[in-house]
């Protein structure tokens, strides 16, 4: 063929190739950088003829998003962040209500003279009834001589939670100090769940909640969002105040039903003082008032007792939302916005598989540190395509031909969901969903799911004390014994450890039998 004629057909190539370019939408690319990691594996060795397994580690190049509208400096504060999430702080305060004494206890830092004036000052300024009396210094002194390392990190949260509370508390002209009856309640803890099914940082039960407009699907609990659960307790103590015309009653009624304090005051007689009607009231609420006078005390008079805050590493005025677009999931946030998961989790409690779904006639939304809101503003056509993408990645057809580690089969339990099994074997959620043919999240308890796990036996098995840096003591349980007073024996051990150390699932021991505890 001839050159004049050649070069006419190269050049209608070319046209049509850029025109078909210029047709593609142009998406902004999600920036990335290089960084290098420690990367160990499982090699076998021959020693002595014997085949044996060792790690062998080295460094390797990998690359993490850098979304570039995020601030670069911020220092990672990983001890905190256990600290912050970690959820035993519920079972220690549940227990120390339903199960409090009213003995004398020997504190010597606190004279009673004092207490009574600190009590009357406090009484001044609250519409509470703060009154000393025997029991209400009993409780104080205990939370004091035996709980300061729980309060020190619940005050720690409270630097988080109060702002909010106080703000919704003041638009309904409802006490500020009411904010302390989550404390209480829930430990703070917006995830808290009673072993009746009461819910979240104010702890409504399911046809409560209904009732002041909590809603509860598959993917979303709203007896978990901080503001709308707050927005809901202010409108159910207003009308319990409005119906007993008394603080401390309306409080025993919110922890137990406005029902049984009617009862209880029909068999006092007629009584409507709430220290007189205790002995009618069931054993929780009986401890209930006492707790959250006590809690408002030693909050109120925290600086004069040597109490150091844990500062809030995220203050709520620092954080802000954004309402999605496209349904996202938190591994992904995490992911592109190089975010601790553990702290978009406590930033977004309500999403209980960690998935946001975008329903119409619903504001679901994502909250972020302010640092983070406008990188993802900054790039979120390019996050929302790289979401696209991923899923119909996920939802492609394994190969004929693919090489995994040695696969397993894991049960589903109660509680479980594909966020937290993918962390527990050190993979991601698309590939379970890939691995067992799956097109949602949602998994149903006793399901069978096959796993290739990235972690060793040992990594998964880590959270379980090791006898390098604990030692092991063993206890036989006897008579009367529960999970919270033998955990109150050893110093630093909550519930959650003598369960998670024993494979406990329930609260029932029977005597002579043999506990691991374990002493760091």
């Amino acid at each position: 063929m001839k050159l004049n004629k050649i070069l006419p057909l190269m050049l209608l190539l070319a046209c049509s190739m850029s025109f078909a370019q210029q047709g593609k939408k142009n998406v902004k690319k999600l920036n990335t950088k290089k960084v290098q990691v420690v990367d160990s594996i499982k090699v076998s060795k021959i020693a002595q003829e014997l085949p044996s397994i060792m790690v062998a580690k080295g460094i390797k190049d990998t690359v993490i998003f850098d979304l570039k509208d995020m601030a670069m400096a911020r220092k990672k504060d990983s001890l905190w962040l256990k600290e912050l999430y970690k959820s035993d702080l519920f079972e220690d305060v549940y227990n120390s209500v339903a199960n409090q004494e009213y003995g004398a206890v020997d504190y010597d830092e606190l004279p009673t003279e004092v207490l009574k004036q600190r009590l009357k000052e406090l009484d001044a300024r609250t519409p509470f009834k703060v009154e000393y009396n025997p029991s209400l210094e009993s409780v104080i002194k205990q939370y004091l001589k035996n709980r300061r390392g729980s309060l020190e990190r619940l005050m720690g949260l409270s630097e988080y939670y109060f702002p909010l509370f106080e703000q919704e508390l003041d638009k309904n002209n409802l006490p500020l100090e009411l904010k302390y009856l989550a404390v209480i309640e829930s430990a703070l803890n917006p995830r808290a769940q009673s072993r009746v099914g009461a819910t979240g940082l104010w702890q409504f039960m399911y046809p409560t909640g209904k009732m002041f407009g909590l809603d509860v699907s598959s993917y979303v609990d709203e007896r978990s969002d901080p503001i709308m659960a707050t927005e809901a307790a202010c409108k159910y103590l207003k009308s319990l105040n409005n119906s007993f015309n008394d603080w401390d009653l309306a409080l025993a009624a919110y922890n137990s039903g406005p029902g049984n304090v009617s009862k209880a005051i029909r068999r006092s007689g007629g009584k409507t003082n709430y220290w007189n009607l205790r002995a009618y009231l069931p054993r929780e609420t009986a401890g209930y008032v006492p707790a959250f006078l006590a809690t408002m005390y030693i909050f109120e008079y925290a600086k004069e007792h040597g109490f150091k805050k844990q500062g809030t590493r995220i203050p709520y005025v620092a954080t802000d939302t954004i309402k999605v677009k496209q349904q996202i999931t938190l591994d992904q946030v995490a992911k592109l916005t190089n975010l601790d998961k553990e702290e978009l989790e406590f930033l977004n409690p309500s999403y209980k598989l960690g998935i946001i779904p975008v329903i119409k006639d619903e504001n679901y939304m994502l909250r972020l540190p302010l640092t983070s809101v406008g990188a993802f503003v900054n790039n979120e056509e390019a996050i929302y395509t790289f979401v696209q993408e991923e899923q119909q990645e996920a939802e492609k057809p394994m190969p004929e031909l693919y090489e995994q580690p040695e696969k397993i089969r894991y049960r589903v339990k109660s509680g479980d969901y594909l966020g937290r099994i993918a962390d527990r074997y050190g993979v991601g959620v698309s590939q379970i969903k890939s691995w067992n043919g799956m097109r949602s999240n949602t998994v149903k308890v006793g399901q069978n799911l096959i796993i290739y796990p990235k972690k060793s036996t040992q990594d998964i098995a880590s959270n379980a004390p090791s006898q390098s840096s604990s030692s092991e003591k063993t206890y036989t349980v006897r008579n009367g014994d529960s999970l919270w007073s033998i955990s109150q024996k050893f110093p630093g051990v909550s519930v959650q450890n003598i369960k998670k150390w024993n494979d406990i699932s329930g609260t029932n021991l029977k005597p002579g039998t043999k506990l691991k505890i374990y002493k760091g």
